[in-house]
């Protein structure tokens, strides 16, 4: 799997979101573009240290998912979200997705940080874990709208 730190991903995260407009299909969920874009930000949230949606270490999470977040196996389409990150209100797309890249620049601008604070959740990952699991999440939801 690849990772938001490597070399050139940055780029190829930032070209195909350049490329995802309202008119992109959706291949698989519920979401919408707005949704979407604004739902890809609560993990960058996350890793920056913005907001931990209140969530509490989870020992089953930790224990059967966790591995997944940043395994080379692509997701699922249609995989349950997360309830602290389930979006159900409408949202401007273009506002949304102007957000999601300011902090795809900053997640960027930390790229050679190396020690990163714990996930709420999950707890500890590596940074390489990070950068996977950052990059999996981002492809997977480019990849339901066809970019």
């Amino acid at each position: 799997m690849k990772s938001i730190f490597e070399p050139g991903v940055y780029d190829e995260i930032r070209e195909r979101l350049a490329h995802l407009t309202e008119s992109s299909t959706r291949q698989w969920g519920k979401m919408t573009h707005g949704q979407m874009v604004h739902h890809c930000q609560g993990p960058l949230n996350i890793l920056l240290e913005k907001n931990d949606y209140g969530m509490k270490p989870n020992l089953l999470a930790k224990l059967f998912f966790k591995k997944s977040l940043y395994s080379d196996k692509l997701w699922r389409k249609g995989l349950p979200t997360a309830k602290f990150l389930k979006e159900t209100e409408e949202r401007n797309f273009v506002e949304e997705k102007q957000k999601l890249e300011s902090l795809l620049e900053e997640v960027n601008a930390n790229r050679e940080r190396e020690v990163w604070k714990p996930h709420p959740g999950f707890g500890y990952f590596t940074k390489e874990q990070w950068g996977k699991m950052t990059y999996k999440h981002l492809d997977h939801h480019l990849r339901q709208f066809g970019v």
